[in-house]
């Protein structure tokens, strides 16, 4: 029987406006090479000059890791050629980061676990390369050279694509809280090189281990763990041995390929950088930080089930993103329905999202206008059929979205004429007399079926309980 051993190292870009040794943008889209300068790409004779707002972001997040904080850090030069790399050696930290022997508590399938963060340090990012699909060229891009980034290298601890997962989603969460990324995986953000070997159950020694580097969505990593697994396993009951390679991961195709024998330490001849002197952090420097650090997830999620009395699955559900914490917190606020703001947000919302092909990240949705629709809900004005409609209008239009005027022009107004349903209903009854007569015979689940069709004669607006009630009355006389 084998078992999996996963480690992960996972680069978080941080949320400054210029670059870590320089005043160039750090925004993300612009036209390849115009955010770049002397500095960042290395040219003779530039001094990088350290940006403080980068310091108080991985300081940050090196307390809020658990880690034991270096009071002297130090940048070193790692040196490698790559094509995205142009000055040949990239600023990280080896020798003193900011942050060692960490921890973070994750929760999968009910069990509680801690992985050990083995240290975060802060570097620049590399460049990236074009891959063009008209001809068998590549095109560096250089805007990306000096971002600033911290990299989280946790331990060995990880049994399987389950708990890396849980991982990632709090660490992404995490940064979130904290305001130092946005941690936008599909713009490369937040990405994670998965170190992964396998062993016969209950063996102590680590097999032979690879890399397979920048994976960025929290699927292709479940992809490529699976994948990877599978293939050092058939290869050693092959009576074959594991290479220790970097590998790249294509989602597309769902399968990795060999990039490069991996590298350890001592092939990058790590030196202390001389351009940079030695950061000193203060004890006031650190505890200042530490009191200013704002309410992060476990906590939120513990208030959450206190003050608005929700279950612990929808607090937890609620509060891993903060985002969407705050549009929960702003919108109860405003309408005093915890309970209904809950289940729209965590039931209703997601499928909303994902069929206008938005991510939640990137919906302008204003809690003003979400307050307005859950008091169209609990006063029925409309119902949960026609919610979902406008639900995904709201979505598509963005805060800019007119509620009472879209329910007008539309027509969508719940429909509690009893009368009017008492019609629909008999007609109803009227033209399937075969189910009816199933029904009285005891096949209730006809019922459903005949509520369906009053609903869609009066366009999905009638209020269902109205329904319910005549449909009670006509059928049992």
């Amino acid at each position: 029987m084998w078992e999996t051993v996963i480690g992960l190292e996972v680069h978080v870009e941080l949320s400054t406006k210029s670059k870590i040794f320089c005043s160039c943008s750090t925004a993300f889209g612009g036209e390849p090479n115009t955010q770049c300068c002397p500095v960042c790409m290395g040219m003779p004779g530039t001094l990088p000059v350290f940006n403080k707002q980068v310091l108080e972001y991985a300081a940050k997040a090196a307390i809020a890791l658990h880690c034991e904080i270096s009071r002297t850090t130090v940048f070193d030069r790692k040196n490698y050629f790559y094509p995205d790399l142009p000055k040949a050696y990239q600023i990280s930290q080896l020798y003193s980061p900011i942050g060692r022997n960490g921890y973070m508590e994750i929760e999968v399938e009910g069990e509680t676990k801690r992985i050990g963060i083995h240290e975060m340090h802060m570097e620049e990012d590399a460049g990236k390369l074009i891959h063009s699909e008209f001809d068998n060229e590549t095109y560096p891009d250089y805007n990306r050279c000096g971002v600033p980034l911290i990299e989280i290298v946790a331990e060995p601890d990880f049994r399987s694509a389950k708990e890396v997962v849980a991982y990632l989603e709090k660490l992404k969460s995490m940064c979130e809280y904290l305001g130092i990324s946005d941690c936008k995986m599909q713009e490369g953000s937040m990405r994670a090189d998965v170190n992964l070997s396998v062993r016969k159950k209950g063996d102590a020694a680590f097999g032979v281990r690879t890399e397979t580097k920048n994976v960025n969505s929290f699927r292709a990593i479940e992809h490529a763990i699976e994948f990877e697994t599978a293939r050092q396993i058939d290869i050693l009951e092959s009576g074959g041995t594991v290479k220790q390679e970097t590998r790249h991961w294509n989602e597309d195709r769902r399968t990795g390929v060999a990039m490069r024998s991996k590298e350890n330490a001592q092939d990058y001849r790590y030196f202390p950088d001389p351009d940079l002197p030695p950061v000193v952090l203060s004890e006031e420097y650190i505890e200042r930080l530490t009191s200013s650090l704002p309410e992060l997830s476990e906590v939120r999620r513990a208030r959450f089930t206190q003050e608005y009395a929700l279950s612990d699955y929808a607090a937890g559900r609620l509060t891993a993103s903060k985002a969407l914490a705050d549009l929960f917190e702003n919108t109860v606020k405003l309408c005093n329905e915890p309970k209904e703001t809950a289940n729209w947000l965590i039931e209703c919302l997601p499928k909303a999202l994902d069929d206008a092909g938005v991510a939640f990240e990137d919906a302008d949705i204003s809690f003003e206008t979400f307050a307005e629709f859950i008091g169209a809900i609990r006063s029925k004005t409309i119902n949960k059929n026609v919610g979902m409609k406008v639900l995904a209008a709201m979505v598509k239009e963005g805060s800019s979205f007119d509620l009472k005027g879209y329910i007008e022009k539309n027509g969508m107004a719940m429909i509690d004429d009893t009368d009017m349903i008492r019609a629909a209903v008999k007609k109803v009854l009227a033209e399937n007399q075969k189910s009816v007569e199933e029904y009285r015979a005891g096949k209730t689940k006809v019922l459903g079926f005949l509520i369906g069709q009053v609903m869609r004669s009066l366009g999905g607006k009638a209020n269902p309980a109205s329904v319910n009630a005549v449909m009670a009355e006509e059928l049992n006389g």
